[in-house]
């Protein structure tokens, strides 16, 4: 099967589409940068930067990540990052991992690189997982929810049925954030073989500080920790992680996870009066759509400046296919305007 698979599809991701002053809709970053009031969280933090961080700051952060999911802080493993934690999948020195698709194609391509005999699952449209589909001798599961780029949201009773024993199922949270009440999320539960992986990147604008973090089992995470580099974060890393994990700040993210459900339910019919497809229940921050010729679509609005994320390198999914970012509604308006004037 490994000559089968495309690495530069795996590898592709929305940023490299996008040029300086475009209209975003390829990259699910909520904002251009973090709040104001996690700014000053940040620069306060600046003239302690010549000190190593240590133990009691990651162990301070863990306390309150651990608080916000009612864990013990031993179930915490702060990253660099949701990518940090794909990298670290390997190390459970997995003999089949299952990885359902269409999703986010990191995970595979960092259990392929590291040697690892990969499963692809494809679900078909509309993308409902099945447990009865995954092959019962894979030691290791992969899947997102909400799932990116289908905007699926799976039943948390449905992934918990993925468990066998000897099986360890990893569930990408990167945008349970963004719906309100988190409703599917296994980020309290407590299971032996179960591991949470979150993102700040999203809502809280933080792609370029790399900051997210795994929930599970001590020993899973032991594992996952073993061989790893003196201080993985820095003071500004640790500073974020912990400040947007605080009441106030949960609040705040479930007040912007409201607003996104409305931009998303005003954006989905301006989409369909144009005649595009879009695919339904949508759940996360962004919408899957199908249009006739998806790549000539995209070309032509780059060349009037809006970005929009290609489809076809998600397994599963084929050249009709692009990923829309949910945005408010002045930003949906130049889309629609900029669809208008390309055509579809």
């Amino acid at each position: 099967m490994g000559d089968e698979v495309d690495a530069g599809k795996l590898r592709h991701h929305g940023d490299v589409d996008v040029r300086p002053g475009m209209l975003d809709f390829a990259v699910n970053v909520q904002g251009e940068g973090p709040p104001g009031w996690l700014r000053e969280r940040l620069v306060g933090r600046l003239g302690g930067l010549g000190r190593y961080p240590g133990e009691g700051e990651d162990r301070a952060a863990r306390d309150v990540v651990a608080g916000r999911h009612g864990r013990g802080a031993d179930e915490v493993l702060l990253l660099a990052g949701a990518a940090e934690g794909f990298v670290m999948l390997p190390k459970l020195a997995s003999r089949l991992a299952a990885v359902i698709h269409p999703s986010f194609t990191e995970p595979e391509l960092a259990l392929r690189e590291a040697g690892v005999a990969v499963a692809r699952v494809v679900l078909d449209e509309p993308y409902v997982l099945d447990p009865a589909l995954v092959p019962e001798e894979a030691d290791l599961v992969v899947l997102g929810n909400p799932t990116n780029p289908t905007s699926v949201l799976h039943p948390a009773e449905t992934i918990r049925a993925l468990r066998r024993p000897g099986r360890v199922v990893v569930v990408d949270e990167a945008f349970a954030d963004a719906v309100p009440g988190e409703p599917e999320s296994l980020a309290g539960q407590s299971f032996p073989d179960v591991l949470v992986l979150r993102s700040l990147t999203k809502t809280w604008a933080l792609a370029g500080l790399r900051c997210g973090y795994f929930l599970g089992p001590p020993d899973l995470l032991a594992r996952l920790r073993h061989g790893r580099a003196h201080w993985p974060l820095g003071a500004l890393q640790l500073e974020a992680i912990a400040a947007t994990a605080d009441p106030a700040a949960i609040a705040e993210s479930q007040s912007r996870a409201q607003h996104i459900v409305a931009d998303r339910a005003a954006m989905i019919p301006r989409l369909r009066a144009l005649g595009i497809e879009v695919h339904e229940p949508a759940d996360g921050p962004f919408l899957l759509i199908r249009v006739p010729d998806a790549e000539l679509l995209r070309k032509r609005l780059a060349g009037v400046g809006v970005a929009v994320r290609r489809g076809d390198t998600f397994p599963g999914l084929g050249p009709g296919h692009l990923r829309l970012a949910v945005r408010a509604e002045a930003e949906v308006d130049r889309l629609i305007e900029a669809l208008r004037q390309v055509g579809i």
